[in-house]
């Protein structure tokens, strides 16, 4: 197995007959295979079908934007106003400050949607009381998603620079 400029694994004829062997069959017609004689012969003579490896021409950006674009979220997030949910948030002009900085480096990103999915995510955990970790590494820096939820430490009460999360 090997891994594409995506991160998606891609399975060789050896991998394939190993699964075989081992009774791995129910998982074969989702695998994206490395195309061969002997991936088109096992094709030909069984019920597996066999997924393509993802055309390596495409721009990783285009990518992301299509596997966006398939995440399960109901529809009322896909509408949602993250930046209006944020900045109602605000109770001082400092963080209406650092809002607007930070959501125009995520929409300069393309991170909206993930914004949006990130809040449909904190929901869906507070309402089925999930219980997630404080906030670690770099994403503490984001006074935006701190506001959403996603972290419990406050940048800009401690002075976090937001721009070691966008790194």
């Amino acid at each position: 197995m090997r891994l594409d400029k995506f991160s998606n694994p891609i399975f060789n004829e050896c991998d394939i007959f190993d699964a075989i062997y081992h009774g791995h069959m129910e998982k074969l017609s989702s695998l994206m295979v490395d195309p061969s004689d002997d991936i088109e012969r096992l094709q030909e003579i069984s019920e597996f079908a066999f997924v393509p490896p993802i055309n390596s021409n495409r721009q990783l950006s285009d990518y992301d934007k299509e596997q966006q674009s398939i995440w399960f979220m109901p529809e009322e997030y896909y509408h949602f106003d993250i930046k209006q949910y944020c900045l109602t948030k605000c109770t001082t002009d400092d963080e209406k400050n650092r809002v607007e900085e930070e959501l125009h480096a995520f929409e300069k990103h393309g991170m909206l949607l993930l914004l949006q999915w990130l809040k449909y995510f904190v929901d869906t955990c507070n309402n089925n009381n999930v219980f997630w970790g404080v906030g670690r590494g770099s994403s503490v820096s984001s006074f935006v998603l701190y506001l959403i939820g996603v972290h419990r430490i406050n940048s800009i009460k401690y002075k976090l620079d937001w721009k070691e999360f966008l790194r």
